[in-house]
């Protein structure tokens, strides 16, 4: 056992990685917002992290595997900020999480039909969002067609609509 951990139980161990609420933001606005650069990152969170934050959250998830940066070719001094295959595999985390989110908070139609079309999609959804990831941070072949994201984002824009 690494002496920084305080035991070697995978939840603690987790949590140890993931167990502030700006580390799990930053991976969810990446995954379901398509988010990779710095600036997109703090002005397109709707919780409004401060840049002190997210550059340290940025440096923690890279530190812990979950987060690469690469030199943005448009711009010397900006980077791109990619998920790893294990940040990708949260996927089926942050789907359990707004579901139980949907049940026992007081969400919003608007913010909460992610959750329950990742819900109701269920392990195959989640494969396919996963995929997907993995062709848009890690270079895997992509699948043709409307992307999961894509879905998510115009169910959003549909019930935003209806509700505003």
């Amino acid at each position: 056992m690494n002496a920084a951990n305080r035991s070697g139980c995978p939840i603690n161990l987790t949590l140890e990685v993931l167990g502030d609420r700006w580390s799990l933001l930053v991976i969810r606005d990446m995954m379901f917002g398509g988010r990779r650069r710095f600036r997109e990152l703090l002005t397109r969170s709707e919780e409004g992290i401060a840049s002190n934050i997210l550059a340290d959250r940025l440096k923690r998830l890279m530190d812990a595997g979950l987060l690469t940066r690469a030199d943005d070719p448009s711009h010397k001094q900006k980077a791109i900020y990619s998920l790893t295959e294990a940040a990708i595999q949260l996927v089926p985390v942050f789907a359990q999480m707004g579901a139980w989110g949907r049940r026992h908070r007081p969400v919003s139609d608007e913010l909460s039909i992610r959750a329950q079309l990742l819900e109701e999609g269920g392990p195959k959804l989640w494969d396919r969002f996963m995929d997907e990831l993995r062709a848009e941070h890690l270079g895997a072949p992509a699948n043709p067609g409307p992307t999961v994201r894509e879905e998510l984002q115009a169910a959003y824009e549909e019930v935003a609509a209806r509700a505003g």
